[in-house]
C-alpha cells in the first residue's frame, strides 16, 4: 500500500497575485491621471452606463454599510421578509438572518442558485456559501466571493412606493447599476483584531506583524483592549511573561502560535479556545482535539493514545466505569454499543458519537455519552449519568440513537436496517472483539513474548512484529483514521463491505462522465468525500481531487483496514500473560509455514543480488534512502496454491509485491487479494489484478513507511502469468475483459531490467534479475515493468524480505556538549 503523506493542502495558482498587481497598476495610473480611467471600467461603463463603477472599493464599502444603516431604520422586519418574498428569495430563518440578506439583495442584485446543486446561496460574514446539499451524505461545499446574480430589476411590494426610502431602493433597483461585492478587501481572517505579540515565537515579531497587518489586523505592544495574545506552545512551562499575567488577569484569551498559521491558511478566523495555551497542558489525561494540533503533534499522540474503546464490549476509557467493573448492558442479543460519525464540509461539522450503555456491580446502569471531536474538544457533551431501571435507559438509549440517525435503533442493530438522513450521523459498525491497537503487543510486552517463545528465534522475532502494536498504530495513523475512540481495526464484515461498494459506486460513476462535463463545476467528488469520510472517521477529512488521491486515500486505505481487521482477529488479546507462548499460538493459526533462510544458501544469495540489481533510492525531500538486507523467510501459504501446484503451470516469474507491513498478517493467512477497484494509476489500472513488479524499488515505495519507522518487509511471490501475455504501454480502456479472461498482462514502464541478466531459477521460473535501464516507452504512465495475475490461484507468496530503510550520503556534524550548553539560550 502507498504511503499516505496526509498533505491534502493544494496551493493556491497565480490568479489572485496576478490580479493584485494589475488592480495596483490601475489604481496608481488612476492616482496620476484622474481623468483616465481603467479599461475594466470604461468597458463596464460602455455596457451599463454605470457611473458609480468609478466608486473605489472603500468608497464602495462605506456606501453599503450607510445603506445598511438607512434600510434598518424604515424597514421593519416583516417588510424585509415581504421584499425577499418579492423575488423568490429565502425570507425565512431568525430576524439576524433575514436582514443581511435582505441588504445584500437590494444593493448588489438578487442571487441566482448555486451552480453546482442549485440551492441557495447566502453570506456568512465572510463569503456566499450554499445551504443546499448533494445527496443525504453531504452538504454542498460550494464558496465563492463573486457570486451569480440574476440580471433582472429587483421587485418592490408597493409599500416601497410610499416608503421615505424609496429613491434609496429605487436608486439600487437596476442591475445594470448593481456593484460588485469586495468580500476580500473587507473580511480579512483578522478583520477588526488587535492582536499583541509576546515572547520567543518561531518567526520574528516584525514578521507576524506583516502577516497579522496584511491579512486585515493590528499589532499591539500593550495588553487592553486586544483580542487575544499569542505566545509560544513552551511560553507556560516558562512561567509566562508579564503581558501573558496581565492577560489572564483580564480574562483575555492567551492562545498557541499555531492560531496565526491556521486563520491564514485556512483564510477565516479559528477559534481562540481551541489553541489556548492553557490546553497544552494534559488535564486528566486529555489533550487539544487533533484537528488543532501540529501535525507531526498529532502523530505523536496518536501512536502513544490509550484506545479509549476496543470493540465492541469495550467500556469507554473516558466514563471511568471499568474501573469500577462496568461492563456493556447487554439484552435479548442486542449490545448496546454504538458509535456514529458525521463527516459534513459544507456545515464544517467533523464529529464522532459514542454511547453506551454500562453495568457496573449492585446491577446499578449508566448511560455514557460522548459527542464531539476527536481529542479534548472544548465544544464536546459528554455525560455519565445512572439511570432508575433498566427499561428507562433502554428508552432513553434508543431516543438518542433515533435522534442523531433519524433510524430506529433495534431494526439496525438486529438486521442492519439504516437509511442515512440528511445532515444526521451514521453508525459505525463496530465488531465483537479487541482492535490490534489495544491487543497487540505493547513495547514491554515484546521482549518476554519472544523469550518465551518455542519457535525459531527469528521466526519468533518475525511473529513478534507482526503481533504488536506499533506497525499497526503506524498504519492508521499514517492515513489519517487513528482515532482512539473508535475501533477502526474492530469493524464488521457489514461496514467494510459498504465501504467497498462505496468506492465501486463512485468509481463506476466517474467512468460514466460525459466527456466534457469534467470542465463543470461537479458535485461527485464532495459528495463522495464527505461520504467516505463519515463512514471512515478521519481527524482531517479533505476532499478527493482525482484518481490518484482516490487510490492513495480511498482503495489503499480500504484495503489496508481490512487487511488489519483480519489482524486483529487473528491477535485478538495479548495484553495479559506471555508466559504462555502466545506467539506460537497465533503462528498456528495462521496457518502457514515460515522458516528463516540460510545466509550461506543459494536462494539467500540470488534474493540479495535481486535486491541490489532492482532497487533505487527512496526519496523523502533531499534524503534518498537505500535499502539493506536483514532476514529472508521462505513461506508456504496454506491458504493459497501450493509451491508443487504453482510449479506445474506456465509462464512462471518471481516478482516482487509491496505490501505495508500491517498487511502481512492477512496475506500469509488468506493469500493475496486482487485490488479492490479499478482506477487509471499505478497498482490499479489493471482493474481486480494482483499486481507484481521485477523491480525491487517498486515494492520499497508500498513497504517504506517513514523516516522514523526504517523497517519494512518485501514479498517475492512465484506468478503464473498464463499461456499468452498482453503487453500494453497505455492504461487498457476495458480491465473487464481482462479481468474475464485471466490472461497474464504486463505493463510496460519507462525503466526496465536488462533482459541480457535474467536467469531461470529451479523448476523453470524466470528471474527478471538485471540492472534497470531507461527502456524505448518513455510515455508510460508507469515507471517500472508491473505484471497483472487475475486468478489469485496462480500466485503465491514464496520469500519475505526483511529490509532497513537507511540514510545515504549524510554527514553529521559532531557538536561538543560543552560548545551546545555555551551556545544554549538563557531562560
Amino acid at each position: 500500500m502507498k504511503v499516505d503523506t496526509r498533505s491534502q493542502n493544494h496551493p493556491p495558482g497565480d490568479e489572485e497575485k496576478i490580479m493584485t498587481r494589475k488592480q495596483k497598476a490601475e489604481k496608481q495610473e488612476h492616482e496620476q491621471s484622474p481623468n483616465k480611467k481603467p479599461k475594466s471600467e470604461d468597458n463596464n461603463n460602455n455596457n451599463n452606463g454605470n457611473k458609480s463603477n468609478n466608486k473605489s472599493l472603500t468608497d464602495i464599502v462605506a456606501e453599503f454599510d450607510n445603506f445598511c444603516k438607512t434600510t434598518s431604520q424604515h424597514l421593519s422586519i416583516k417588510q424585509m421578509r415581504e421584499i425577499l418574498e418579492a423575488n423568490n428569495a429565502n425570507s425565512s430563518g431568525s430576524d439576524d438572518a433575514v436582514v443581511p440578506r435582505c441588504q445584500d439583495m437590494m444593493f448588489y442584485g438578487v442571487l441566482k442558485e448555486c451552480p453546482i446543486c442549485c440551492g441557495t446561496l447566502h453570506h456568512d460574514g465572510h463569503n456566499y456559501i450554499c445551504e443546499g446539499s448533494y445527496s443525504e451524505w453531504s452538504t454542498c461545499t460550494y464558496s465563492t466571493n463573486d457570486p451569480p446574480r440574476i440580471e433582472e430589476p429587483i421587485k418592490y411590494p408597493d409599500f416601497v412606493q410610499d416608503s421615505p426610502i424609496s429613491d434609496l431602493l429605487m436608486e439600487h433597483r437596476d442591475p445594470k447599476g448593481k456593484l460588485k461585492r469586495d468580500i476580500k478587501s473587507k473580511d480579512k481572517p483578522f478583520a477588526g483584531m488587535i492582536i499583541s505579540l509576546s515572547g520567543r515565537l518561531s518567526r520574528t515579531h516584525q514578521y507576524w506583524k506583516t502577516k497579522i497587518e496584511k491579512h486585515g489586523g493590528k499589532v499591539a505592544n500593550h495588553v487592553i483592549g486586544v483580542t487575544c495574545v499569542v505566545v509560544s506552545s513552551s511560553e507556560r512551562d516558562r512561567g509566562g511573561s508579564s503581558k501573558v499575567a496581565e492577560a489572564l488577569e483580564r480574562s483575555i484569551p492567551v492562545v498557541r502560535e499555531a492560531w496565526l498559521n491556521d486563520s491564514i491558511e485556512k483564510d477565516e478566523p479559528q477559534p481562540l479556545d481551541a489553541y489556548d495555551v492553557v490546553s497544552d497542558l494534559a488535564v486528566d489525561g486529555k489533550e487539544i482535539q487533533w484537528d488543532m494540533q501540529d501535525r507531526s503533534q498529532e502523530a505523536l499522540e496518536s501512536l502513544n493514545a490509550e484506545i479509549k474503546m476496543y470493540g465492541k464490549r469495550g467500556v469507554h476509557k473516558d466514563s471511568r466505569l471499568d474501573k469500577d467493573g462496568g461492563v456493556i448492558f447487554e439484552k435479548d442479543g442486542i449490545i448496546y454499543n454504538c458509535a456514529l460519525s458525521v463527516s459534513d464540509r459544507g456545515r464544517r461539522i467533523n464529529e464522532i458519537c459514542v454511547m453506551q450503555l454500562i453495568m457496573v456491580p449492585e446491577n446499578r446502569i449508566h448511560l455514557y455519552y460522548r459527542r464531539g471531536k476527536v481529542g479534548a474538544d472544548p465544544r464536546a457533551d459528554e455525560r455519565v449519568e445512572e439511570k432508575k431501571n433498566v427499561d428507562e435507559a433502554i428508552k432513553e438509549f434508543a431516543e438518542i440513537f433515533e435522534e442523531l440517525t433519524g433510524n430506529e435503533f433495534e431494526p439496525w442493530e438486529r438486521e442492519k436496517k439504516i437509511q442515512k438522513k440528511p445532515r444526521k450521523f451514521y453508525p459505525i459498525d463496530i465488531d465483537d472483539g479487541y482492535d490490534v491497537r489495544y491487543g497487540g503487543l505493547g513495547l514491554r510486552q515484546l521482549g518476554a513474548a519472544a523469550a518465551h517463545c518455542k519457535l525459531d528465534p527469528f521466526v519468533a522475532n518475525f511473529m513478534k512484529v507482526l503481533c504488536g502494536q506499533e506497525i499497526y498504530r503506524y498504519a492508521l495513523m499514517e492515513m489519517g483514521i487513528d482515532a482512539p475512540d473508535l475501533p477502526v481495526a474492530m469493524l464488521t464484515d457489514f461496514h467494510i463491505k459498504t465501504c467497498e461498494e462505496t468506492l465501486l459506486e463512485f468509481v463506476k460513476k466517474l467512468f460514466k462522465t460525459i466527456e466534457g462535463e469534467e470542465d463543470k463545476p461537479s458535485a461527485v467528488w464532495p459528495d463522495f468525500s464527505q461520504r467516505w469520510f463519515t463512514l471512515l472517521h478521519s481527524t482531517r477529512p479533505f476532499i478527493f481531487r482525482d484518481h490518484q488521491d482516490l487510490a492513495d486515500h480511498g482503495a489503499s486505505v480500504l484495503e489496508t483496514v481490512r487487511d488489519i481487521n483480519v489482524a486483529s482477529r487473528i491477535i485478538e488479546d495479548m495484553s495479559g500473560s506471555t508466559i504462555d507462548d502466545p506467539l506460537f499460538d497465533r503462528y498456528k493459526k495462521l496457518g502457514c509455514s515460515i522458516s528463516p533462510l540460510e545466509k550461506e544458501s543459494d536462494d539467500y544469495s540470488m534474493i540479495l543480488k535481486y535486491v541490489e540489481k532492482t532497487y533505487e533510492p527512496v526519496k523523502v525531500g533531499e534524503i534518498s534512502y537505500g535499502i539493506s538486507v536483514e532476514n529472508v523467510f521462505q513461506v508456504e501459504v496454506g491458504a493459497g496454491p501450493s509451491y508443487d501446484d504453482i510449479k506445474k503451470l506456465p509462464n512462471k516469474v518471481l516478482l516482487w509485491c509491496g505490501t505495508r507491513s500491517s498487511n502481512l498478517l492477512r496475506h500469509l493467512h488468506k493469500g493475496f487479494l486482487p485490488a479492490v477497484c479499478t482506477l487509471p494509476v499505478s497498482g490499479y489500472m489493471f482493474g481486480r489484478a494482483i499486481v507484481c513488479s521485477d523491480a525491487a524499488a517498486e515494492a520499497a515505495r508500498y513497504g517504506y513507511t517513514a523516516v522514523d519507522r526504517p523497517e519494512g518487509f518485501l514479498v517475492l511471490a512465484v506468478a503464473s502469468l498464463g499461456k499468452e501475455i498482453t503487453e500494453i504501454t497505455s492504461v487498457p480502456e476495458d480491465t473487464e475483459s481482462l479481468e474475464e479472461k485471466k490472461t497474464g498482462v504486463k505493463g510496460l514502464g519507462r525503466k526496465k531490467t536488462n533482459e541480457k541478466e535474467h536467469f531461470v531459477w529451479k523448476d523453470d521460473i524466470m528471474v527478471p534479475c538485471g540492472s534497470l535501464v531507461e527502456s524505448e516507452h518513455t510515455d508510460s504512465p508507469l515507471e517500472y515493468n508491473e505484471y497483472a495475475v487475475y486468478d489469485p490461484k496462480q500466485v503465491m507468496i514464496r520469500f519475505l524480505v526483511g529490509v532497513k530503510f537507511e540514510e545515504q550520503d549524510v554527514v553529521y556534524e559532531e557538536v561538543d556538549p560543552a560548545d551546545a550548553d555555551a551556545d544554549a539560550p538563557l531562560e
